[in-house]
């Protein structure tokens, strides 16, 4: 006599198998994968931003490193595009803050000051768009240990002489509206 399983319980044991599979890979139905496929045109986008390409009169481009990236990951569950650059600047952080709040600001961007931690942070960063459209800009001053262990002693000395900072324009990859300080 051959095995059958009636129609109403074959749903059932699909369903239990898929939720059994994805209980032990870590993957949830509740929350869909995004992946960084079909995210082209959006980290394009990003990439453009005037903001990320209008640094401070006398920054520059470091010169022991390519200072500029884009990347989307898709590793924790959420596809995260971002773009950025790193530059080098002569004069203090309070004028690269200057800078960037001015120059945010007249463009459209929000400021969303950092929620009190325990840190001292000069760290800066915005968020425009509604949802679908929804984007972060951060403004961050990398401690030099962190470039010597990143990209070596040159860069650390290179960035000894005043303020080195990093840009980043992010997104998630459907736009959704975002916090920065999440």
């Amino acid at each position: 006599m051959p095995f059958r399983i009636r129609p109403g319980r074959t749903a059932a044991l699909l369903l239990s198998a898929v939720i059994v599979a994805g209980g032990l890979s870590g993957c949830s139905l509740l929350t869909p994968f995004k992946t960084c496929e079909g995210t082209e045109a959006r980290m394009k986008e990003l990439e453009s931003l005037p903001l990320l390409a209008s640094p401070p009169p006398g920054a520059g481009a470091p010169r022991t490193f390519d200072g500029d990236y884009a990347e989307c990951a898709d590793d924790s569950g959420d596809a995260w595009l971002s773009a950025g650059r790193t530059y080098t600047y002569p004069g203090t952080r309070q004028e690269v803050l200057d800078h960037y709040r001015k120059a945010a600001e007249a463009d459209g961007w929000r400021f969303e000051p950092e929620p009190a931690l325990d840190r001292n942070s000069d760290d800066a960063c915005f968020t425009k768009g509604e949802d679908g459209q929804a984007k972060t800009f951060t403004l961050s001053f990398p401690p030099a240990r962190f470039l010597k262990e990143f990209y070596g002693p040159e860069a650390a000395a290179e960035f000894a002489s005043g303020s080195g900072f990093e840009l980043t324009a992010g997104s998630e990859a459907d736009g959704a509206t975002t916090s920065c300080w999440d």
